[in-house]
């Protein structure tokens, strides 16, 4: 059975430690999710990924129905056996792919038709179909199909795509409760509005009243300022049922995410662990670096002296530093494990300052090592 409990509130914000149970595992709370679009987080095993603690990872309902097929996946049981993940699986809906495919897709009051990226064949989303692909998947926490608008858009944009969103949730709802699959299977409700707050607050009274097993804040980081996002995010989370859990979809600075664990979040995802990975840059305790920078040609001590990750364990920035220029594949997967386990590594910190009452001081540090 699907389960949320919040365990421990802090004092000083929003913040709060939970459980959230699933048929794969217990997931503590606030918990960061590397993106596995594609049934893998690039260059990692699932092994690796549970040395480095994750708990739940996210896979992606558009890209997994063109490459290989939900009927594929079925074959085997479902993605955990596909992928050979044991834990906790998130699947996305495909709506975010409605703005990043935004050339490749018309919208209907029905769904979507997409035009494959792959081979230029067209298939249809519609919220019903997006969560009987997820339920052939067998995702633990299904997402509602959304619409999402970039920034910016005029009003009248925002607003005919949250009240879109609203209406598909219902019927994504309806389909999820037909399965019989809703005391097991989750069935998450998504926020959207732009930057407005009415708008914001509406999406998430109207979709609270409709009682979904979560919510998640979406339609962030699609090109708007910093401050704008965080802005949308205090609108949003405050007007979300409390017993309930809350995702913030997309989003995935170290500082953001402790901005938004301050504000109630306590499910995240985002690519950019292993995306900066690709591209040199490490997050350490000090800040980022980057790994191709020429004071680091002849350095002996690791990407972050106080990281535990098998890679800062083993190797020296000189060694990645190497690696990288040289463009071997190892390079790519030794900056992956650091910058996942630098997020996972950071948000379970959070919650165990959050249990002990410290949260406050734990957000204070954090900051004052980076500006050193």
């Amino acid at each position: 059975m699907f389960r949320f409990e919040v365990i421990r509130r802090d004092a000083g914000s929003s913040a709060r430690a939970g459980l959230l149970e699933t048929a794969h595992g217990t997931v503590e709370t606030p918990a960061f999710m590397p993106v596995g679009t594609q049934g893998s987080v690039k260059s990692l095993t699932p092994e690796e990924l549970e040395a480095c603690g994750v708990q739940i990872l996210l896979g992606n309902t558009y890209h997994l129905h063109l490459r290989p097929g939900e009927e594929v996946i079925g074959r085997f049981g479902g993605l955990h056996r596909f992928m050979g993940w044991r834990r906790p699986l998130l699947t996305d809906s495909g709506g975010f792919q409605i703005f990043s495919l935004a050339a490749l897709a018309r919208v209907t009051e029905e769904g979507v038709a997409f035009r494959s990226h792959l081979d230029g064949s067209e298939r249809r989303l519609t919220p019903e179909r997006a969560v009987e692909i997820q339920l052939a998947l067998g995702a633990d926490i299904l997402m509602c199909l959304d619409r999402v608008a970039g920034w910016p858009a005029p009003a009248a944009e925002f607003e005919a795509a949250e009240r879109q969103t609203l209406r598909w949730a219902e019927r994504c709802r309806r389909r999820w409760r037909e399965s019989g699959e809703a005391g097991t299977r989750a069935l998450f409700g998504i926020v959207q509005g732009g930057m407005d707050p009415a708008l914001r607050r509406r999406s998430a009274e109207d979709l609270a009243a409709l009682d979904f097993s979560g919510y998640a804040v979406g339609g962030l980081s699609v090109g708007e300022p910093l401050e704008l996002m965080l802005a949308a995010a205090a609108g949003t989370l405050p007007f979300l049922p409390p017993e309930k859990p809350r995702y913030v979809m997309g989003v995935g600075r170290p500082e953001d995410l402790l901005d938004l664990i301050c504000l109630g979040a306590d499910l995240f995802d985002c690519v950019l662990p292993t995306r900066n990975a690709r591209h040199g840059k490490l997050f350490t305790s000090r800040g980022t670096v980057q790994v191709t920078h020429a004071a680091w040609r002849t350095e002996e001590g690791p990407p972050d002296p106080e990281c535990r990750c098998y890679t800062c364990r083993r190797y020296s920035l000189a060694y990645l530093r190497h690696l990288f220029l040289s463009r071997e594949l190892l390079a790519y997967r030794l900056n992956s494990l650091h910058n996942v386990h630098y997020f996972i590594h950071l948000v379970r910190s959070a919650r165990e300052a959050i249990l002990a009452g410290t949260f406050a001081d734990f957000r204070n540090r954090f900051y004052r090592r980076r500006e050193i």
